[in-house]
This record gives structure tokens, sequence and C-alpha cells, in this order.
């Protein structure tokens, strides 16, 4: 296993250690999402995450941590079977939560990622026409989640990652991002996966080799473990 995953999973691993934190949806999945390398498995899990999450809702409809972890779970379920209605049903789930609440960086970083995500698994072309995904609203949003979780390196983090991917000739400012990253609290495990991932490409953006930034952000966005 490379050195970095070993890393990373070193960092999930703290929140196994934590009966508190072991329990919950947002952590499960991030587990999911960072560590399980088959995707069958990697699905079995994220429709189990789903299921809990429709519990978590059905019990509290105004549990809105349940509401996201949903978005997301469906989000990651549409990236592994490449289903187009469950990509436009995560979209909805976290534009509505956008629109409640528009200070939310989380919010903003969920529809960057949705965008994102859609353009680099689809092209341009094919996102924007099948599901009306764009790169400039992504980078917009993510701009917006930057600007209001500039004290989270989860969000400088993932911001740091999806912005690389998405552009790899912008080296200053994905450089930004990482180095903020660092310097970020982090408070939560995924605090603290985003933190090192930035650790990660900041050696290849500060040498100026854009690609390999690229491919090293790739691999330790979600599901970059499955291939």
């Amino acid at each position: 296993m490379p050195r970095r995953w070993l890393l990373i999973g070193s960092c999930l691993s703290l929140l196994a250690a934590s009966p508190a934190m072991a329990d919950t949806l947002r952590e499960d999945i991030a587990r999911t999402a960072f560590l399980v390398t088959d995707k069958k498995q990697a699905t079995a899990e994220i429709d189990a995450a789903i299921k809990q999450a429709d519990a978590l809702i059905a019990a509290n409809p105004a549990d809105k941590e349940a509401v996201l972890q949903r978005g997301v779970a469906i989000g990651y379920r549409a990236k592994l079977t490449k289903s187009a209605g469950d990509a436009k049903l995560s979209r909805a789930i976290f534009e509505g939560l956008l629109k409640a609440d528009p200070r939310n960086p989380e919010y903003h970083l969920a529809v960057a990622t949705w965008h994102l995500d859609s353009v680099d698994q689809l092209g341009g072309l094919i996102a924007g026409a099948a599901l009306g995904a764009k790169k400039a609203i992504g980078e917009a949003e993510l701009d917006k989640a930057v600007a209001l979780g500039r004290d989270r390196a989860f969000i400088l983090g993932a911001a740091a990652l999806l912005h690389i991917r998405a552009d790899d000739n912008d080296l200053l400012r994905t450089r930004q991002l990482a180095e903020a990253a660092l310097k970020a609290p982090a408070p939560t495990g995924i605090d603290r996966v985003m933190k090192r991932a930035a650790q990660i490409i900041l050696p290849a953006i500060v040498e100026g080799n854009g690609a390999l930034a690229r491919k090293q952000a790739r691999s330790l966005l979600p599901f970059g473990k499955l291939g």
C-alpha cells in the first residue's frame, strides 16, 4: 500500500478508536469513501448509509446533518453506479440545504463538488447536457465555500484537491489553498484527512508539477482507491 494511504488510513483509524464518533453516519461514509477498495463493497456500504440516513430523517425531519449525509451518500452511489437519477437527486438535496442556509460552507462545498465531480467523470459537454453540471458553477461555489470556511482544514484541503483536479495549470491558487489547510485547525477526523492530503500534494505544487499534483489529488479524493 502506498505510504500516503497508510497515513490517511491511520487518520481514519483514529475515528474507530473513539466509540462516540465511530457510529456517526458522516464517518461511516468517510471510511467507505476513503478506504474501501472494492466497488461492490463500497456500493453496499453506501446503500446501507442511505438507509441509515433515511431512518434518522424519518425520526427527525429537521436533522440537517442527516439530510446532508443522505445527499452525499446518494451522490456517491451515483458516482459508483453512474446513475443520472441519483446524481440529480443529490444535487436537489444540496441545493435545498443551501437555499435554507446560504452561509453554510459545507453546503457550498457539496454543490461545488457535485458540479466538479460530474464534469470530471463525464466530461464537460456530456455533464452539461445530461445533468446541467458546469465547471464554472463548481469553481464559483468552491470559492464561496472557502470564503465561509477559512477556519476549517476540511474545507480548505478539499478545495485544494478539487481545484487542482479541475485546473492543473492554476498552481498559485492550489498552493494558497493547500498552505491554508495546513495552518487551519483540524479538530475532526475528516479535517485531519484533508490536511494530510494537502500536505501530500503541496511538494508537487511547489515544484511546478501540476500534472503530478492532479494525479495525486484524484487518488486522494473519495473513491480514489478504486482505480
